[in-house]
């Protein structure tokens, strides 16, 4: 599929080629070729191919992020936003299954820096689920018996195991497939009454 943007060309090129032959082993001249750009034009928009293992993945942080922000300025009850938090990062998580795959699979390949961009970034959104979860222990919904931290990676570690198992093939999609996840979550940090 031929697309418009020259950025989205390289960006698509470089995920086939990270997701087939993994970062290390793959060439700018390969991205460029597959890309049916120059070099140049992959310099104009990219620095490095660092710059292009960060560009893949910062596309879903910063949606997940937006839509984060998007879903607590909705207000209501705890329960009832870490509920749709917890739903849309497991869509759009799958929606960005090849981007997020490639990147955990070579994060550790990133330069300093840019680990330091990255963990900033999340760090952003871990502070913001953290505080719904306490929020919800304040309003006497979730459980407090368990730090918040632990929570947080008990959600997010179903979440970051997904392309391990998912398939569009499968007989859940993606939906239901959030649904269910956040159900067992949820399920779980709720405060026995």
């Amino acid at each position: 599929m031929k697309t418009t943007n020259v950025a989205d060309q390289v960006l698509k090129a470089a995920l086939d080629l990270f997701s087939t032959q993994g970062y290390a082993t793959t060439s700018v001249q390969q991205i460029v070729s597959a890309a049916g750009v120059t070099k140049g034009a992959l310099y104009h928009y990219f620095t490095s191919k660092d710059d292009l293992l960060f560009a893949i993945y910062e596309r879903m942080l910063s949606l997940q992020k937006a839509r984060l922000d998007e879903i607590t300025a909705r207000g209501g009850a705890a329960v009832d936003v870490v509920r749709a938090v917890c739903e849309d990062v497991v869509v759009t998580s799958i929606d960005f299954l090849p981007e997020g795959t490639v990147f955990f699979r070579s994060q550790h390949m990133l330069t300093p820096e840019r680990q330091k961009e990255v963990k900033r970034r999340r760090r952003e959104y871990h502070d913001e689920f953290a505080a719904l979860l306490v929020r919800g222990q304040a309003e006497g919904s979730f459980r407090d018996d368990v730090p918040v931290s632990v929570l947080i990676a008990h959600f997010f570690s179903d979440v970051h195991y997904l392309s391990h198992w998912y398939s569009s093939d499968g007989p859940e999609d993606k939906t239901e497939v959030a649904r269910q996840l956040t159900e067992l979550f949820l399920r779980s940090i709720r405060k026995e009454t």
